[in-house]
């Protein structure tokens, strides 16, 4: 008979905090089974160390931000706010005429009664920013990597996918009924190998253009000529490359001297471009007017919200006028990560923002992590299982935002917190 005593005391209560009271609830012996089992599961992640605590930010995304519990501003080195638009005034300003326009959301998803005019602009505007024939709106990138291998992979197809290709791709894929390979992470020998093997109707390489926890670009060059080569077609994920990388921020088929060259590409919203929500899937206007009629996360999803529409559709406006904040990220990224090399650290990646401090030891990144934070540096310590064993670092991420006093501040207690730590001599 199950073992119900750990979980005893938690039966009948219930927080309501709209009213600030307790109240009883009846809770099942299914219910406390259930309670434990999880309870235990919380107790292993914790006892191994992995547990991922949150804190609280007090303040909007910005380079400074103010955490729960303090009042003192903090410099921020750990968010997705590539370009800095996250609190921009005209961004937020922009939105807020939006949303008093548009109202605060559709109730619908977009087939019903879901589609304004903000939302075939915003697509359109995407479309032009990346030199696509249409797009097509998600709630999120994750949404759009759901929805589209599932609904144009058939068991006749084979899909070709890196093995560090991010999770919501992996879970896109397991969702199709292609043949799954998948190779080693950024080896074309492997690659080539399979596509050469493969007699699948339809081939599709699936790979990030930038791999987020490592800040390395995939070889896209090498990929679109294998490509061309065994008859396949081309998928990136552009999450951490969109609206910054590239000499205009046209993403890794920029930076990699092969743009238009790519046949599908998924991206976010909520990252460079004004860190809000939202994804999209652009490509040939056969593939997303496909999309809208096959897509689950698109037809059992509720509207993006006008708000953040806007935010989108502002953001791409800028870039679209200007290469001024793409230019300045590169520049902050290229003093960072060469000052911390001089000083004897090992910076993993290449000319990224994204810039992992390699220090192997788990115990160690999260110490060297809090130190940072005792001298106003939120940065964030990453260890097994998100990285592999003796892979631990500090993910630093540089924004356009960041003045120059800022990042030598950050450099400055990196060296003092590493020789602290003996990192660094």
């Amino acid at each position: 008979m199950p073992n119900f005593s750990k979980l005893a005391q938690l039966r009948g209560f219930e927080i309501n905090l709209l009213k600030g009271s307790v109240r009883r609830y009846s809770s099942s012996p299914a219910n406390a089974q259930f309670r434990e089992i999880i309870s235990d599961q919380i107790k292993s992640i914790k006892e191994a160390g992995t547990f991922k605590s949150e804190r609280v930010i007090t303040s909007s995304q910005s380079t400074q931000i103010t955490v729960e519990g303090s009042n003192k501003q903090i410099l921020n080195f750990c968010a997705n706010n590539y370009l800095g638009l996250a609190n921009n005034p005209e961004v937020v300003n922009y939105s807020k005429d939006v949303l008093a326009n548009y109202g605060a959301g559709l109730s619908s998803v977009r087939f019903i009664c879901g589609t304004q005019d903000i939302h075939k602009k915003l697509e359109n505007k995407i479309a032009q920013f990346h030199g696509r024939e249409d797009t097509i709106l998600y709630a999120s990138c994750f949404d759009a990597n759901a929805g589209l291998f599932e609904a144009i992979m058939t068991p006749e197809d084979a899909v070709f996918s890196d093995e560090l290709n991010h999770a919501s791709i992996i879970d896109g894929i397991r969702l199709c009924k292609a043949h799954k390979n998948r190779y080693k992470h950024r080896d074309l020998n492997d690659l080539e190998n399979q596509l050469k093997s493969s007699t699948a109707r339809m081939k599709l390489i699936v790979t990030d253009g930038v791999f987020s926890m490592d800040g390395n670009i995939a070889p896209l060059k090498q990929i679109v000529a294998l490509a061309k080569k065994y008859n396949a077609l081309t998928f990136i994920d552009e999450c951490h490359a969109t609206g910054f990388l590239g000499k205009t921020g046209r993403g890794t088929e920029e930076y990699c001297d092969v743009m238009g060259s790519v046949d599908i590409i998924n991206s976010t919203l909520g990252k460079a471009l004004g860190g809000a929500a939202g994804g999209y899937t652009t490509g040939p206007k056969e593939l997303i007017t496909f999309l809208r009629q096959k897509s689950r996360p698109y037809l059992f999803s509720n509207t993006l919200p006008p708000a953040v529409v806007a935010t989108g559709t502002k953001v791409l406006d800028m870039l679209l006028t200007s290469s001024e904040l793409t230019e300045k990220v590169q520049t902050n990224t290229k003093h960072f990560r060469e000052a911390m090399t001089k000083a004897g650290f090992t910076i993993s990646g290449e000319n990224h923002p994204i810039c992992p401090v390699m220090l192997g030891d788990a115990r160690l990144a999260s110490t060297f992590a809090d130190e940072m934070l005792k001298r106003g540096i939120y940065v964030i310590g990453f260890s097994y299982p998100v990285v592999p064993k003796g892979k631990a670092r500090i993910r630093v991420q540089i924004s356009a935002a960041h003045s120059k006093a800022d990042i030598d501040h950050a450099i400055s207690a990196f060296i003092e917190v590493g020789k602290s730590l003996k990192v660094v001599q």
